[in-house]
């Protein structure tokens, strides 16, 4: 999961410096992720994994990291499963 989220991150982050450089609970804002690049990185996770992002999910805490966006991803999943 993280793999992909980097790998999704890499291409529609728009970040200065590469996402390789950035640890998986390090804060993406403070790396230089813009609230419209956030969400160009939701709309290719929804894709990606067929999921909608649930309106409580949609929060700057939700895409904060590598590890918020893969546990975001994960709860919906698991919702959408259910």
């Amino acid at each position: 999961m993280h793999d992909v989220v980097r790998q999704l991150l890499a291409k529609h982050g728009s970040l200065p410096v590469s996402v390789d450089e950035i640890a998986n609970n390090a804060d993406l804002y403070d790396a230089g992720l813009s609230s419209f690049a956030s969400v160009q990185l939701m709309l290719a996770l929804e894709e990606h994994f067929d999921v909608e992002f649930p309106e409580h999910l949609l929060n700057r805490k939700s895409f904060s990291s590598i590890d918020a966006i893969a546990a975001a991803v994960s709860e919906i999943a698991d919702d959408q499963a259910a």
